[in-house]
């Protein structure tokens, strides 16, 4: 039986320990990214402080149309009262109770155009509350699929692990030493399959000879172009 045979069978183990503990590398980032969540919240707050600046303009400038309507009956209280009789005073009352009504009109404008700014605003805040809804649920959905995949692989994960144990307690220690030596400088990839004559990792042709000591040999066989250990069957 080939010397690599038990290493072969580690590097099959130590794959899918590997790949493993990526995917769940991935699903911890998913389950820990808020930043949709963050954003979503943020438009929200941003839209409900336009929202309550709008309502502030628009009590300020209904206040300031009905000061200047108060403003403009006592002016023309006093116009049509009968109090002042002075025709140069009558005439200086009418000019303001015009200049009073001018003005009202550019404050009723302006009321108008903040009764507008709200109802936009208030429009915004539904729209960005109904978006932030609409992450939380998928957020809520992604995170059930994603806890379901970290328990299923958690658990695979823990069966490879217990067959590691067993496959590393049936290696040599030497051989195991110089297997995870190499696992360290070529990527992770210790052990390459020999196939179609080459190897399975560099690609490089091996000889006859080369690959008939790979499978029989007693001791280890490595790559002669990237030194990982040759299994052949």
């Amino acid at each position: 039986m080939s010397a690599s045979l038990g290493l072969f069978r580690l590097q099959q183990i130590d794959s899918q320990i590997g790949q493993i503990e990526t995917r769940l590398a991935e699903i911890q980032k998913v389950l820990e990214d808020d930043a949709k969540l963050r954003e979503a919240r943020e438009l929200v707050g941003a839209a409900e402080e336009e929202q309550r600046a709008a309502e502030r303009a628009q009590h300020q400038s209904e206040d300031d149309a009905q000061s200047q309507q108060i403003k403009i009956q006592q002016a023309e209280s006093s116009l049509y009262g009968g109090t002042v009789r002075n025709p140069k005073e009558l005439q200086d009352l009418q000019a303001d109770v015009g200049t009073l009504k001018k003005h009202l009109a550019t404050l009723e404008e302006l009321e108008l155009q903040d009764m507008l700014r709200t109802e936009n605003a208030q429009a915004a805040v539904k729209e960005a509350q109904g978006e932030l809804s609409r992450v939380e649920m998928q957020r809520s959905k992604e995170h059930s699929r994603s806890f379901e995949e970290k328990e299923s692989l958690t658990l695979e994960l823990n069966r490879l692990q217990s067959e590691r144990e067993a496959a590393v307690g049936a290696i040599a220690a030497d051989r195991l030493k110089i297997y995870d030596e190499l696992r360290q400088l070529r990527r992770g990839v210790a052990v390459a399959e020999v196939s179609d004559n080459a190897c399975g990792a560099c690609g490089i042709t091996l000889t006859a000879a080369i690959q008939q000591t790979a499978r029989h040999a007693s001791e280890l066989v490595h790559c002669p172009a990237c030194g990982r250990i040759l299994y052949a069957v």
